[in-house]
């Protein structure tokens, strides 16, 4: 029995027949309508996120299956975090906040792509993601919590595998978040407002005036937007021997 398998990556519940599922689907003789509304059901609680698709379908009998990978960890902490992307600086700056549970919900989503042995190992592969997108857990750091976990302190979440928050410590993230992205802004301005005194105390000489802000700790993101690189002159053309 022959089949023919199409690999695609869409995101979640916004299937549609354009390329690349379309026109791979095309030529198998399956009915592209139905194969689309099959894939956005079965997508639709990743919504907002890129997730791995696999069609593969009968040569002969033109029946399919559908096969729905998750989307990647880092995709699956900024959603339950309720945020767009991560830290630009994740060591320092923090843009949301998780409970451990919400943690182990993730290491069991991905279970079959991390190389943790236990369920234990998966959540601290977990929360090495968390660290690098700047998401604090339990109100502490990620390498902190890195820490919480090997010392015992989740050893009865993690073995009853708990997954499940209440409305209330919902709630309760989502005020701490809010407050982050509060400090973020105010962090930004202060930022701001000292690379545009930086670049007035160097008017004219931007290079200089970039490496002054990276001196005075400035992030690159708002370096660039103040004081962006300037192109480089076109090399002239070596004179004829």
């Amino acid at each position: 029995m022959a089949s023919t398998s199409v690999d695609v990556l869409i995101e979640g519940g916004k299937a549609t027949a354009a390329p690349p599922l379309g026109p791979a689907l095309g030529p198998l003789g399956v009915n592209i309508g139905q194969v689309i509304a099959d894939i956005n059901k079965k997508t639709g609680s990743f919504k907002g996120m890129q997730v791995p698709v696999k069609v593969t379908v009968d040569s002969d009998t033109k029946e399919y299956s559908i096969s729905i990978g998750t989307p990647p960890a880092s995709a699956l902490i900024k959603k339950e975090a309720g945020v767009d992307k991560g830290s630009g600086r994740p060591r320092m700056d923090f843009v949301g906040d998780l409970k451990i549970e919400q943690v182990i919900k993730i290491a069991k989503m991905k279970e079959d792509s991390l190389t943790g042995k236990t369920l234990k190992e998966k959540v601290k592969e977990v929360l090495g993601t968390c660290q690098s997108l700047g998401v604090k857990v339990e109100e502490v750091t990620a390498a902190e919590a890195i820490a919480l976990v090997e010392q015992g302190k989740f050893d009865r979440e993690i073995k009853q595998e708990k997954t499940e928050i209440t409305a209330e410590e919902q709630k309760e993230l989502e005020e701490e978040r809010k407050k982050m992205q509060q400090e973020l802004e105010a962090k930004r301005a202060q930022f701001e407002k000292a690379a545009q005194g930086i670049l007035k105390e160097h008017e004219g000489k931007p290079d200089q005036a970039r490496k002054a802000m990276e001196a005075a700790g400035i992030p690159e993101e708002i370096i660039n937007k103040v004081a962006p690189k300037q192109a480089a002159p076109d090399a002239k053309p070596e004179p004829k021997k």
